[in-house]
């Protein structure tokens, strides 16, 4: 029987697992291992893939990889004994000589920088932890991924400290991107100490990292997250003992609220000083199921002990390792041919005498020491408030036939909310303002007898260029607000897994859904977030895609053209535009998969955190990022650019003032380009100037507008060529910070070939829109 047969809500113990290379070891690295209970939850809404419950925590496979998995039911969950304990206390800095009390042992010099990397599974609080341990504004969620890149910053009250925030990953096995990141920096950068945070629910999967952790030899505190809602939930966990199991200072603390963090920062600073290494590193059993694990694991340790030593490599890490048999380490050890082959031979031995092969051998050796920490340390709560909340949540949110209609529903509600009620209203009154603005220094200047060219830079220029960009502010924030609280509460996490079966029929996996939502915000960090997806083809796809789901900088041309010409209809229309750029992405993938993307989607694999509410300071510090962000464009980028387009707009060749600007240096630039856009509508040479403008900030395109349609686009433009800017400006190139981005990514070859592709796209769908519109009489 496979895990594919269960049946929903029934328990199985797995027997073995099937597949091969870098996603069965994932699998493994995840828990799914021989002898692990798990059941079957539900299937998705649309038939695939199925959600699990394993080592305490969600996790979502395709029925064609449960399919590979051969499992034996069980009645029902068998289950474990708590361990009764007696209440001891937390063990304080210096306790009982295990660590060196200050002032003695062999410390570094005093100015040496204390490098520390933080290190944990994906959804264990690692972001929020770094912003209380140094004060930084990185941006918290609750899916897999947020971190993408490695951030360093200065712990706050340790001027001499460096902490680095890495990726979530959960093991150093190299299946992802930020798998690779975490554990190059570990290998290569060699910190001093690393703060490995570990979420205290879902303590038996995270501790499966902790283990790799500690073989590499590297002085570690870890840090205990979301012991508040252990003790909430009538659970505890014995500090103490626990500290002595894994050789490790262990310190309890609530990351979201800042408890326990000083005491952390404490002990790290202080092993790292003293370079206190793990006291333990050696997990096997001589007595464990016959004692192979642990002979073949101390047979390659002596095997292979100079050439670690020559690689600069942990000996139990690159032992363990070697034994998985992970490419990256061989390659790094040097082995000669006969060195290779004996220890082959080790491993095949041990396979034989487990009956299992070595990956899995591995990954129970240390599920089984993490099972035995775990009686002994931690005394089960009750069901959490947080899991059954996610439940309750789930039936209607993931719900068979209620998670897509209400998808769209939010979605709806969101777009509706930003552009209308909140958003809407709140530009209103900005608009507003800056027009009593505009004429009050109009008039002053005058007043004062200002040149008249300063006065119609100033205020044509200036304020009705940068200004009105500014008044879109509201629009932005809003939007904003809204995609950090799907964020926050663990929602984008269900829409991947909602959208998998779908996403696959493009050729993507449900993962590449999390990119694709974060590019409704921005281009940028959705290119960055393509990072978290394991396959190379499925990340380069995803990043051509991305640009395709509008960014909120085309926000504020979408509701200038509506405004002025579509009122009545504003939200549905815009609204329409995002739902074209999404349909034009589809079928751009479907042209993508059967041309230069041949082959399936990688498998999807993906751990379904808790719903938790968002932190009322994160989601702040998030708006307060943005809104930054954009203001500093307007009065930078945007700035320069309205400067700019004045005054070519204003003077001639030979910089004289003109009165009409047909005769501007503009217009002749841009009447060279102009007769290319003529087929779609967009002949205008200040069309085509605000364009080309839009390249540099897709906010320019609207500033432009305002600048060379001194008398009001709705009086010089049809309603006909509005439609044509609408769609051409939804599909075109993103900003030049995005192209950046996918450079960085993929190389300039990709950058230039994207920019191409868009716009070669934006100018195809912008025709037959235009003709369509003209036929039907807009």
């Amino acid at each position: 029987m496979t895990l594919k047969d269960l049946k929903q809500g029934q328990s199985a113990v797995i027997d073995a697992v099937g597949g091969e290379g870098s996603l069965r070891q994932h699998f493994l690295d995840m828990g799914v291992i021989p002898g692990a209970e798990v059941t079957f939850v539900k299937l998705a809404p649309l038939g695939d893939p199925m959600q699990l419950r394993i080592h305490g925590y969600e996790l979502t496979l395709r029925l064609a990889d449960a399919e590979r998995i051969d499992v034996t039911p069980i009645p029902e969950a068998t289950a474990r004994a708590e361990y009764k304990r007696q209440k001891t206390e937390h063990p304080g800095l210096g306790e009982e000589g295990r660590y060196h009390p200050k002032g003695s042992g062999d410390p570094l010099p005093d100015d040496t920088v204390l490098t520390f990397a933080l290190v944990g599974n994906q959804n264990c609080g690692k972001t929020t932890l770094f912003n209380q341990l140094t004060g930084a504004n990185r941006h918290v969620g609750n899916f897999p991924g947020v971190t993408v890149d490695r951030k360093d910053s200065v712990i706050r009250g340790y001027p001499n400290t460096l902490i680095t925030d890495l990726p979530g990953i959960y093991s150093m096995s190299p299946y992802t991107g930020e798998e690779i990141v975490s554990r190059n920096f570990v290998l290569q950068e060699k910190p001093k100490a690393i703060i490995n945070i570990v979420d205290a629910t879902n303590i038996e999967r995270n501790l499966y990292l902790t283990m790799q952790l500690l073989e590499m030899d590297v002085p570690m505190v870890v840090a205990l997250n979301f012991m508040d809602e252990i003790t909430s939930n009538g659970g505890s966990i014995d500090i103490n003992t626990l500290e002595s199991l894994l050789g490790v200072p262990v310190v309890p603390i609530s990351a979201a609220k800042n408890q326990g963090v000083d005491e952390l920062v404490r002990h790290a600073v202080h092993v790292a000083h003293y370079q206190e290494k793990p006291t333990r590193q050696d997990f096997c059993d001589s007595t464990e199921k016959g004692g192979a694990v642990h002979r073949c694991l101390h047979a390659v340790c002596h095997l292979i002990e100079d050439k670690a030593l020559a690689a600069e490599l942990p000996l139990r890490f690159a032992a363990s390792k070697l034994v998985e048999g992970d490419p990256l380490v061989r390659d790094a050890l040097q082995l000669d041919e006969e060195e290779f082959h004996m220890v082959e031979h080790i491993v095949h031995r041990m396979e034989n005498e487990r009956g299992i092969d070595r990956n899995a051998a591995i990954a129970d050796m240390r599920f089984t020491f993490i099972r035995k920490v775990c009686a002994q340390t931690v005394s089960k709560p009750h069901e959490s408030r947080e899991h059954m909340r996610s439940g309750r949540i789930d039936r209607i949110l993931t719900g068979k036939y209620t998670a897509i209609p209400m998808f769209i529903l939010i979605m709806a509600a969101v777009f509706y909310l930003t552009f209308e009620l909140i958003g809407g209203n709140l530009q209103a009154l900005m608009e507003s303002g800056l027009d009593s603005l505009t004429e009050t220094v109009r008039a002053a200047l005058e007043g004062y007898g200002v040149n008249a060219v300063i006065t119609g830079l100033l205020t044509d220029g200036v304020l009705t260029g940068v200004g009105s960009v500014v008044t879109f502010l509201p629009i932005i924030v809003t939007l904003f607000f809204f995609l950090s609280i799907l964020e926050d509460t663990g929602y984008l996490a269900r829409v991947a897994f909602v959208m998998d079966k779908l996403l696959r029929r493009i050729g993507l996996s449900g993962r590449s859904i999390v990119p694709m939502l974060i590019g409704f915000g921005c281009t940028v960090p959705a290119v960055m977030a393509t990072r978290t997806l394991p396959s190379e083809r499925d990340r380069k796809m995803t990043i051509l895609l991305t640009p395709f789901m509008s960014c909120t900088a085309k926000l504020p041309i979408y509701a200038f053209f509506v405004t002025a010409f579509f009122e009545k209809q504003k939200w549905l229309i815009i609204t329409g535009l995002y739902v074209l750029g999404i349909i034009v992405g589809i079928l751009i993938a479907l042209l993508l998969k059967k041309t230069r993307f041949k082959g399936e989607a990688v498998p999807f694999v993906m751990e379904l955190p808790n719903y938790r509410l968002p932190g009322a300071k994160n989601v702040l510090r998030l708006l307060w990022e943005k809104a930054k962000d954009f203001l500093q464009r307007a009065f930078t980028i945007i700035f320069i650019a309205t400067i700019v387009l004045w005054f070519l707009q204003h003077f001639d060749f030979h910089l004289r003032m003109v009165e009409n600007s047909q005769g501007s240096i503009l217009s002749v630039i841009a009447g060279f380009i102009a007769p290319v856009f003529t087929p779609v509508g967009l002949g205008d040479w200040r069309l085509v100037t605000s364009l080309i403008s839009g390249f540099i900030a897709k906010e320019s395109v609207v500033a432009a507008t305002k600048v060379l349609y001194a008398g009001g686009v709705e009086s010089a433009i049809s309603s006909l060529t509005a439609v044509a800017m609408l769609v051409f400006s939804l599909l075109y190139t993103p900003c030049v910070a995005a192209i950046a981005s996918v450079k960085r990514e993929l190389g300039h070859k990709w950058a230039i070939g994207m920019v191409v592709w868009q716009c070669a796209a934006a100018y195809l769908v912008t025709m037959i829109v235009y003709y369509i519109c003209m036929l039907c009489g807009v």
